[in-house]
């Protein structure tokens, strides 16, 4: 395939014409895709990578039939939603049969970010309230409302980053949260913390409009809420007047295997107030969806104000959209996803039981965590090696990310055609450098554990950064700087250790 611009050139351009704050994967050395498909990229040169961090081709990249309904609408009509058209009426009709009953009017968008912008106009103007509450380390969006509203965002803002009208509730975490796996009730403990939250913001006169929650925190650390903890928060918010948001962004259209949405994971007696969803929706096209009940669609209509969209529910949207509904169900990649999704966990928490630098690894279907940690017992992150693991399988083809609030979490969300061959080659890789990084750095000797580890700490000096540090941290232990992607990072460490074999 003829490329206009060589990788260099490229990249030229585009720190000439791209916004310095827009960074790229693996920035030292990014990689540059001219093709794909199914779980397969390819760069220029025609090298394959396995990818394991586009959960936005949901079906696979490039497929088939998502491009043949694509072009087939594209040749007769594309249009607003102002005029009638059968795909988007089919297309909701669809949508909506996936979802318990009460869930029954769609407001179809562009992005997730503009799903769960709206969600917030419609939880306000039902409730007539304005304050929201969050979760620790959540993100919702890129636009200024789901800033406010994203500890992930916010926080690197400082004290002035977060607004008053916002609350922010501690993460369902219970690997390295408040209340951990040994509790005897973690999801009503966390539960409660959102209960005072309400009676803090009460009586200093605060009025709760919504709290929303990824189903399963994707950013915030492949973190699973635990059994009951939505019930109860959602008993506890609507007492209050307010609404509860399901984002489905990252989790939703069967991802999770057994479910179609990741809220359903918490039982058949949890039903949220409004559901947003994105990323997978579309394959790839940019196309998203806000899906509610029929008392807080009538409210929002009452207001008096017209919505209107002009991309969104569009016919080769919805086109789109009924393609990827058709091959998840023509596939089985629900199924997929469940038997995949167990053998890759499973295969995981082999490596937690061999390798001390793994501290836990959680998962339902192709959605999947590894904490990394220097030690077990304290659970003290381990970002630096994280970072390292990520470069070295890029070397070896394999596209992965790191999440969470240390930036320790390897985060698994490929495809839904991701294979059980597939699981194995990453994890066979990931077993391998894991082995010679313990090595390395004194974690594991040839004759079994090190238990008696000393980590030295790297101390910023005058005039550098957190992310100087960890980058000459990485440095250090591979002989490559490795920088973060968005430019955040945790606290510091340099590790004393022989060069890396790869």
């Amino acid at each position: 395939m003829a490329e206009l611009y060589s990788k260099a050139e490229t990249l030229e351009l585009r720190r000439k014409h791209i916004g310095p704050s827009c960074k790229v994967f693996f920035a030292k050395d990014p990689i540059k895709i001219v093709r794909a498909h199914g779980q397969y990229m390819f760069d220029e040169n025609g090298e394959k990578y396995l990818d394991c961090i586009n959960n936005v081709a949901h079906v696979g990249h490039s497929h088939p039939q998502v491009i043949k309904a694509a072009v087939k609408q594209m040749e007769l009509l594309n249009t607003n939603s102002r005029f009638l058209h059968d795909n988007l009426v089919q297309y909701a009709q669809r949508l909506t049969a996936t979802l318990p009953e009460e869930l029954s009017v769609c407001y179809f968008v562009n992005s997730g970010s503009e799903a769960n912008d709206l969600a917030l106009r419609l939880a306000r103007q039902y409730t007539g309230h304005q304050d929201v509450i969050t979760l620790d380390h959540a993100y919702h969006g890129h636009v200024t409302s789901l800033i406010d509203i994203s500890p992930y965002k916010f926080n690197q803002l400082g004290k002035e980053g977060k607004k008053e009208y916002v609350h922010v509730a501690p993460s369902p975490d219970i690997y390295r949260g408040k209340y951990r796996e040994d509790h005897l009730h973690p999801g009503n403990a966390y539960a409660d913390d959102v209960k005072k939250i309400i009676e803090v913001a009460q009586k200093n006169g605060r009025k709760i409009a919504a709290f929303i929650a990824e189903s399963m925190q994707s950013c915030g650390g492949q973190v699973i809420p635990p059994a009951g903890y939505f019930q109860k928060v959602a008993e506890t918010v609507h007492k209050a007047g307010g609404v509860f948001i399901a984002d489905e962004v990252q989790v939703g259209f069967g991802r999770v295997g057994k479910h179609f949405w990741g809220f359903q994971l918490q039982g058949e007696d949890f039903v949220p107030d409004i559901v947003t969803m994105g990323k997978p929706i579309g394959n790839g096209h940019p196309m998203s969806c806000v899906v509610t009940t029929r008392p807080i669609a009538e409210a929002f209509g009452a207001s008096g104000l017209e919505y209107f969209n002009t991309f969104g529910g569009n016919p080769v949207s919805c086109a789109i959209g009924l393609a990827v509904l058709d091959v998840i169900e023509k596939e089985d990649l629900q199924r997929n996803a469940t038997h995949v999704g167990n053998y890759l966990t499973g295969l995981l928490k082999e490596q937690k039981e061999k390798h001390p630098l793994v501290g836990d690894v959680r998962g339902v279907g192709l959605f999947v965590g590894v904490d990394l940690v220097k030690d077990r017992q304290k659970r003290t992150p381990a970002t630096a090696e994280a970072q390292h693991i990520l470069y070295q399988l890029k070397e070896r083809k394999i596209l992965l990310s790191a999440d969470g609030p240390y930036r320790n979490i390897l985060k698994f969300k490929p495809p839904m055609c991701f294979s059980k061959e597939d699981a194995k080659f990453v994890v066979d890789q990931i077993d391998e450098l894991l082995t010679d990084l313990e090595e390395a750095t004194g974690l594991r000797t040839r004759n079994g554990l090190s238990t008696n580890v000393q980590y030295k700490r790297k101390v910023p000096t005058e005039g550098s950064s957190q992310l100087d540090c960890l980058s000459e941290s990485i440095n250090h232990i591979s002989g490559s700087a490795c920088r973060q992607e968005n430019g955040f990072c945790a606290e510091s460490h340099t590790v004393p250790c022989k060069r890396i074999r790869t």
